[in-house]
């Protein structure tokens, strides 16, 4: 991870509160996410992972305390986040490249550019291909992939991830966290990626923020100091596994 004191982070959160309501869903959250960096936000069901996700995407407010990106104030959604959802959120209606091509399409890219842009994210993601298909020909894993390069070919500068995986088998899942490692050591944006996974978080991030619920807050940063490229049988992965897993578990 950069260092924090000589880089300014690409994401600062201070004393975040949100309700819903008179329900209170995050409280004190503050945070500093530097920029390149990967982080997963972890922790069990109501501890607002995709609540904070979603403040930092610019799709909901805080109720108190601010998100900065690259020093201005999340005010709503921007070009330079982009999000990826579990449910892989893609048009039925378009072929895999119209996916991708999407959000520069919008931007106003020209043809010959569009092509470029999705051949080279399509490639990323091992889908060139499938180009010519529909989401409805394609598995649970390969429209996650779509999903990933639609995001990417937006060329966002943070990339925030819900659980995308986790509605996928244990083997397909694994597969996509080996890519989008790959892709994350290819393209360096900033990831965000929110999970219930202890051995999800230690195998993607660099840093994880272990969360609790009632209100949501965090509970511990942890510096994953596994070595890349990571085992999933290795002595180090497991070291880290247990010591996530003692900070979730711990009550104090």
């Amino acid at each position: 991870m950069p260092d924090n004191t000589a880089i300014r982070p690409g994401i600062a959160i201070r004393n975040l509160v949100l309700h819903y309501g008179v329900h209170e869903v995050l409280r004190g959250i503050s945070l500093d996410i530097a920029d390149a960096e990967f982080v997963c936000l972890l922790g069990p069901s109501g501890c607002g992972k995709t609540t904070l996700l979603n403040a930092i995407a610019g799709f909901i407010f805080p109720t108190a305390g601010g998100i900065a990106v690259n020093g201005h104030e999340v005010r709503g959604p921007g070009a330079e986040r982009g999000v990826v959802f579990q449910e892989y959120a893609l048009f039925p209606w378009f072929t895999v490249e119209q996916n991708v091509q999407y959000g520069p399409r919008l931007a106003g890219v020209d043809r010959k550019a569009l092509n470029a842009i999705s051949d080279h994210y399509l490639e990323l993601v091992g889908l060139s291909d499938f180009k010519r298909h529909y989401p409805n020909q394609l598995s649970g894993g390969q429209r996650q992939r779509v999903a990933i390069a639609r995001a990417l070919a937006a060329k966002p500068e943070i990339l925030l991830l819900d659980e995308p995986f986790g509605a996928l088998d244990a083997m397909t899942r694994e597969s996509l966290q080996d890519e989008l490692v790959r892709i994350w050591e290819a393209e360096r944006r900033t990831c965000v990626f929110v999970t219930h996974s202890i051995g999800e978080a230690v195998f993607l991030a660099e840093t994880i923020i272990v969360m609790q619920a009632q209100p949501g807050r965090i509970r511990a940063i942890i510096r994953n100091d596994a070595p890349r490229p990571r085992a999933r049988t290795s002595d180090s992965y497991f070291s880290m596994y247990r010591k996530v897993d003692e900070a979730l578990r711990d009550r104090t």
